[in-house]
């Protein structure tokens, strides 16, 4: 019997022109890593595709859902490796016809990148397609709108045969794009906002805000199983964790209480920024959607941006809650993010934030303490903990301070 690999299909990539293959070899390398708990066999380019073979086995629906949820991966389908002989690949083609479950009509779609083969893609449509007349009388071949189409490609001298693919994530490979710091909260948004820049190619380096010493450390807890249930994307390298609850007391003591937010997350952003410096991050990344708490109006918005320098890329902006909790569903953040914890965006709230900010009164709120001692301070408190998730990842030489408790925890392949 022919044996089985994963034939993986990419869309964006295709299009890269003279980039393509840096693109493509990135995937191949993100893939060896999502799978290196498998015995995998090669992983390699092959005419517009990717294949993914296993040593000693063949590849099943738990390789392949593997596969689909690495960033670049289009589609994925478990195809039939036969040589050039019809009698094989015809029988192959029964094989996946079989496997495709209820339908009523069918098609064969072949194609042909190896020109010296004797048959042309018309000929191969007609032979496997009489074949799986004879084998499925009571179907009908319908060319336009089959329910089964069986895809019969020679390639590089073989020929892959399958009819069934399994949708992936899409998007772009992880460290094509450059890196970013993401501001993570154990919330439904940000972990959404992270993924979705990471599926863009970038490397993720979050910075979680944690209320320690005033709130107990069950957000960073949280933040960790985030990045955990982020795994199989291969985009998180590094995770922060400042603690912020004393120097949000400083500030709640210093600034009048509607402006209380608004200058959390100016130092928050001024961190971030740091931390995106010395880690050579191109860009800001969080999880706000336009008016749906009071920080995140445009004057508010505008009030925060004032602090950086580098973009803030907010994928979020035009997302209502419940678009943002099913793609939370969708990654495996859901259940996390559902769990409440203390964290800094509970610490000192105002009663009645400022939705609108003057900045002349943002300003006066900011020179109304030392606003530069307290963001030095909080960088050298950085505390991190590294993740084997992301192969792309550099760390950087500055901010050695490892989390004291915290460390990456095994996930379960298995569940």
């Amino acid at each position: 019997m022919p044996r089985r690999v994963c034939f993986v299909h990419y869309h964006e990539i295709g299009l890269k022109g003279k980039n393509r293959s840096t693109f493509e070899n990135q995937l191949v390398r993100n893939l060896r890593r999502a799978l290196r708990d498998w015995p995998v066999g090669s992983v390699r380019r092959i005419s517009g595709h990717i294949l993914v073979s296993l040593e000693g086995r063949d590849a099943d629906e738990e390789v392949a859902r593997a596969v689909s949820r690495v960033p670049g991966v289009a589609r994925v389908s478990l195809a039939y490796v036969c040589a050039l002989d019809s009698d094989e690949f015809s029988a192959a083609a029964v094989r996946a016809l079989h496997e495709a479950g209820d339908f009523q009509s069918f098609k064969v779609h072949a194609r042909r990148s190896l020109t010296t083969y004797e048959l042309h893609t018309l000929e191969l449509n007609r032979l496997v397609g009489s074949v799986l007349c004879g084998e499925f009388p009571d179907k009908r071949v319908d060319v336009h709108h089959p329910d089964v189409t069986v895809y019969v490609y020679v390639v590089q001298g073989c020929v892959y045969v399958y009819a069934a693919s399994m949708p992936g994530v899409g998007g772009l490979p992880v460290g094509t794009a450059g890196k970013v710091v993401t501001l993570l909260s154990s919330g439904f948004d940000s972990p959404v906002a992270t993924w979705m820049v990471g599926r863009r190619g970038a490397v993720c380096v979050p910075v979680h805000f944690s209320g320690r010493p005033m709130t107990a450390d069950t957000s960073e807890w949280l933040c960790q199983d985030i990045v955990q249930a982020l795994e199989p994307s291969g985009m998180v390298g590094r995770m922060y964790v400042v603690p912020f609850g004393e120097r949000q007391r400083e500030i709640s003591l210093a600034v009048p209480q509607g402006l209380r937010i608004i200058t959390y997350r100016r130092v928050m952003f001024a961190v971030s920024e740091r931390i995106a410096r010395l880690e050579g991050a191109k860009a800001l990344v969080t999880g706000e959607s336009l008016g749906q708490v009071a920080s995140q109006t445009l004057d508010n918005i505008a009030a925060v941006n004032e602090m950086v320098g580098l973009p803030v890329l907010r994928p979020l902006i035009g997302s209502d809650k419940q678009e943002i909790m099913r793609r939370a569903e969708e990654i495996g953040t859901y259940d996390i993010s559902s769990q409440s914890a203390d964290d800094c965006c509970t610490l000192f709230m105002p009663r009645r934030p400022e939705t609108h900010a003057r900045m002349d009164e943002v300003h006066a709120a900011w020179d109304s303490f030392d606003h530069d001692a307290m963001i030095d301070e909080l960088v050298e408190e950085a505390e991190y903990v590294d993740f084997d998730q992301c192969p792309s990842y550099r760390p950087p030489r500055g901010l050695r301070a490892r989390h004291s408790s915290l460390a990456p925890i095994e996930p379960d392949r298995n569940a």
